[in-house]
């Protein structure tokens, strides 16, 4: 599969809870106001016309985006994932080694991890950095702002 979207199978239901929100509510009502827009004469200079005309190519543009991404999903399960290497799924605590700091993330696709401030994305420089290793391996990792070693405490699945 071209591209796949490593997901768990909760990021997968929001996922296709969102898309079935947006088709069976959403685009409702949208129409809706398209419709009351419509009834307040010249379209040409009718901003409450113009304003759900934008909503609706954004809500139509979300559903294209939320069918791409559905078709290339590959659902990890937990019962597969290994608790002795970092990947998506996981709950991992690191030990930022200059500062002492201890943090606890879970590892998500890029699609899962925006709704949630406890996780970061398999895409970022730290989630790509700290995927494939193990407790106690030091990981040096390049950010936007320099480099940053972590210690990986532990590893949940």
């Amino acid at each position: 599969m071209a591209n796949e979207l490593l997901m768990t199978q909760e990021g997968y239901d929001a996922l296709k809870a969102e898309l079935n929100e947006l088709k069976s509510v959403t685009r409702g009502e949208i129409s809706e106001k398209i419709r009351v827009a419509r009834g307040f004469g010249d379209l040409s200079e009718n901003s409450e016309y113009d304003e759900a005309k934008n909503e609706q190519a954004i809500v139509e543009a979300r559903i294209k985006k939320l069918e791409e991404q559905l078709k290339t999903v590959k659902i990890i399960s937990r019962d597969s994932m290994r608790s002795d290497v970092v990947s998506v799924g996981c709950r991992v605590k690191i030990l930022d080694v200059e500062f002492g700091d201890e943090m606890e993330y879970t590892i998500a696709s890029s699609v899962e991890s925006h709704s949630d401030l406890n996780a970061i994305s398999d895409e970022s420089p730290v989630g790509k950095g700290l995927i494939g290793h193990k407790v106690g391996d030091e990981v040096t990792i390049n950010a936007p702002g320099g480099q940053v070693k972590f210690k990986i405490l532990e590893i949940n699945v």
